[in-house]
């Protein structure tokens, strides 16, 4: 999986950012000048990447007879991505925005390929050269050794299956998790255990239990997670008692020698490794591009593997250097497998993939995690009964209703939902009609399931998309409450045609006065088929300053774009 990652971020984006101090070492042998490359690099290979450097300044690294300083420096991961958002102006879940002031580093070696995947999705174009793993640590479940033996570890191997079953059966487990839109261990420890829970309805009720299990323990920073384990066997039976974690986190903690170590269980079917990309950015000039794949080189020796196996890390290929402390139980060392490198299409294929799963799974989190207020709004005209072939022949209505219904399952009772229809001549002359006014799930969930499962289009409707909009924002607006995110959700297969009511400019100009950035509304709109135009969808929620729009061109895919949705929310 590591290395299916790693080939899939030849498609992907990377730039960087952060204010760099650090280790620096000038060659004062035979070359004249100077390059400066800065390198950013994950805190535990930081020191590592920092060593090999200093040893290769020290024998005189230089590039076409110009010295080399090397300047490595720690930088968490969500940190970088953070700075890289800022940089181009995008938000990345869970990292909020910025402003594109951040600096930008040469060299960007973050703990996994996820991020660089993350990040094209929502600055794409940038495309940094080389993105080659230059080590490894599997996501394993972190256990207290007492609590993973009930489970028949070390004989017995388990599974995501099996952790699924322990997490959602009502045993007494506490779980507990790493935020997973900040840390890429705890991200692939979602993205495993969404697979093993499968995607009908009985999966959907599995993975919703899980997520909630784990947030119920979650920890914005690593540090504070690990900290729940138990200090003593006494506590073995209230503190946190799994979680996915990297390898080299188990192996870091139980260097320090705790009264109940941690065991490390390695379940089937593996989950995506940390790959430590080496990310040369888009640009950085010839000369230093070629001081940067010098020292990537360098990082290919032994010297730089013995390294890694002091700090915890295997290779890039899997194996363990010569001192690692392999965790009981661990994998043994293998000799690297022979792949040939997909080509430029299958690695966008694997890119686009993996980055829609990321995206699916941190949406579901998101819903979990941050309760929103939201007006779910749909369109019941009667383009919503064009059949999907995709899907079975379902309508589009259908196929809507059902992810709809599906989304309201990740809700918990802290949500406020409101449901409304619109088309045309819905109420008189009105385009839209309530169904539910936004109410605590607490008490308006059954409702809710009823009108979204009873919704049916009106077969000569138009659409009445302009007048509905204005008047969801006015109703989100009006009723708007802090400590939440407020928005407007509208699902659309078509564009505005409704006779005698708003026209664009005048929807835009009202929208631009009713904003405003004291209680900020987002305006999100989801698009059904071909037949929506993004231009003008963009327009509506640059008016708002605050939304997105989401197209499936194949209806069938409504559930996936649904939960991106979601899961762009930014800030509460």
């Amino acid at each position: 999986m590591t290395i299916i990652l790693a080939a899939a971020t030849a498609a992907v984006v990377l730039v960087g950012g952060g204010s760099w101090l650090g280790y620096q070492q000038l060659s004062a042998k035979d070359c004249s000048g100077q390059i400066r490359l800065d390198v950013a690099a994950a805190t535990e290979i930081a020191p590592a990447v920092r060593t090999t450097a200093d040893a290769w300044v020290k024998e005189d690294a230089q590039v076409d007879g110009v010295c080399v300083e090397v300047n490595v420096v720690d930088l968490e991961p969500a940190a970088g991505a953070a700075a890289i958002a800022q940089r181009h102006g995008v938000t990345l879940t869970g990292l909020g925005g910025g402003t594109g002031q951040a600096e930008v580093p040469d060299v960007w070696i973050p703990d996994s390929s996820s991020w660089l995947l993350r990040v094209s999705a929502e600055a794409p174009g940038f495309v940094p050269t080389d993105r080659q793993p230059v080590a490894e640590s599997p996501v394993v479940l972190a256990m207290p050794a007492p609590i993973a033996q009930t489970l028949g570890w070390p004989a017995k191997k388990l599974g995501w299956a099996d952790m699924l079953a322990a997490l959602t059966g009502g045993k007494t487990l506490r779980p507990g998790i790493v935020d997973p839109t900040r840390d890429a261990a705890g991200l692939s420890g979602l993205l495993a255990l969404g697979g093993a829970a499968g995607d009908d309805s009985a999966g959907t009720k599995k993975k919703v239990g899980a997520l909630r299990a784990l947030a119920a323990n979650s920890s914005s920073i690593r540090r504070d997670l690990v900290e729940k384990f138990p200090t003593s066997t006494q506590d073995v039976t209230t503190a946190l008692s799994a979680a996915p974690l990297s390898e080299e986190d188990v192996v870091a903690f139980n260097a320090t020698k705790p009264p109940v170590p941690l065991a490390a269980l390695y379940l089937d079917p593996a989950p995506t490794a940390l790959d430590y990309p080496f990310a040369i950015m888009p640009e950085v000039d010839p000369q230093k591009a070629k001081a940067a794949e010098a020292l990537h080189t360098a990082l290919r020796g032994p010297s730089f593997g013995k390294a890694l196996a002091a700090a915890g890390l295997r290779n890039p290929d899997g194996s363990a250097g010569t001192g690692f402390a392999a965790p009981e139980g661990a994998p043994q060392a293998a000799e690297p497998a022979a792949q040939a490198s997909p080509d430029a299409a299958e690695a966008a294929a694997l890119a686009a993939r993996y980055t829609a799963a990321i995206s699916q799974v941190l949406g579901s989190w998101t819903a979990i995690t941050q309760p929103g207020r939201v007006l779910a709004v749909f369109d019941v005209s009667g383009s919503m009964l064009t059949k999907v072939p995709t899907a079975g022949n379902l309508t589009r209505n259908e196929v809507t209703k059902r992810a709809a219904i599906e989304g309201l399952s990740l809700f918990d009772d802290r949500w406020a939902v409101g449901n409304w229809v619109f088309s045309t001549d819905m109420v008189g002359s009105r385009p839209w009609k309530e169904q539910v006014a936004i109410s605590p799930l607490t008490a308006a969930r059954t409702q809710l399931r009823e009108a979204i499962e009873n919704m049916e289009p009106k077969p000569k409707g138009d659409t009445g998309l302009y007048d509905t909009t204005l008047a969801a924002y006015q109703n989100v607006l009006e009723g708007w409450q802090p400590g939440r995110i407020n928005s407007v959700l509208l699902f659309t297969d078509g564009v505005n045609e409704n006779p005698g009511g708003l026209t664009r400019a005048q929807l835009l100009d009202k929208l631009k006065k009713l904003k405003n950035p004291e209680k900020p509304v987002r305006m999100v709109f989801i698009g059904i088929g071909n037949g929506v135009d993004r231009n003008e969808l963009t327009a509506i929620t640059k008016a708002t300053g605050d939304g997105g729009v989401y197209i499936a061109e194949d209806p069938a895919k409504i559930g996936d774009i649904f939960l991106r949705a979601i899961g762009s929310r930014s800030g509460a």
